[in-house]
């Protein structure tokens, strides 16, 4: 199976951390939160990865390079505009292939080990999300999780959902007739919840999305601390 790791985001609420580094290349604990990703990944056997980029995406390939040394094969699917999360994946497919693929955020940090990620048949089911508890910053949350390990969107009268957590497995029939264009993730999930066709899974470890200075801080001094 290979992995895109997804590192196109502008960090507009990392500034002014982000006027000089794309945020997955801001460190926590000594190391960038990218490179977490990447020994995560090869450590569960995933080797063959793809990176997109759009914000200063020069010095993400300047600092990762093929992934030799991570011993990975790492290629970079290059945007230059900003095709948003779903049309970030759908330009990257010729370098994912056929078959089933990691998809991880280059934003967020978890102790979730990557050996537990599996293919999806691109038949029943498209995809299969990770979810979280719902961080202080998303209280309520988007989605529930169904008996049959199906996934639903949450009921506008239930008092808590789950959060995604930006680490899934997806089939590129997910995105199948979509074009090559900006395109946000959560519309194409949504009509593959409705069809039945997305599973998901509850993770009840360490969970850290970086959208601000203060939790990378908090996150550089668990991982300093631990």
């Amino acid at each position: 199976m290979k992995a895109i790791i997804l590192a196109a985001g502008l960090g507009t609420r990392m500034r002014p951390l982000t006027d000089t580094l794309p945020k997955p290349l801001l460190q926590a604990g000594g190391q960038a939160l990218i490179e977490y990703h990447l020994h995560n990944l090869v450590r569960a056997g995933i080797t063959d990865i793809v990176i997109n980029h759009y914000h200063l995406g020069e010095k993400l390939e300047a600092a990762l390079g093929d992934g030799s040394r991570y011993g990975a094969r790492i290629q970079y699917s290059r945007e230059t505009v900003r095709l948003e999360t779903a049309g970030g994946i759908v330009k990257a497919l010729p370098l994912l292939g056929d078959e089933a693929f990691a998809v991880i955020s280059g934003d967020i940090w978890t102790d979730f080990d990557y050996c537990h990620l599996r293919p999806v048949d691109g038949e029943t089911t498209l995809a299969r999300l990770l979810m979280v508890h719902n961080p202080e910053h998303h209280q309520h949350g988007d989605f529930s999780l169904r008996p049959d390990g199906r996934l639903a969107l949450k009921a506008p009268e239930a008092e808590d959902g789950l959060t995604y957590a930006g680490i899934s497995v997806m089939h590129p029939r997910l995105f199948a007739n979509l074009p090559e264009a900006p395109l946000a993730l959560r519309p194409v999930l949504d009509a593959a919840i409705a069809a039945g066709h997305i599973e998901a899974e509850q993770y009840t470890g360490q969970w850290f999305d970086i959208g601000t200075p203060e939790r990378l801080a908090e996150l550089d001094t668990l991982l300093r601390n631990g």
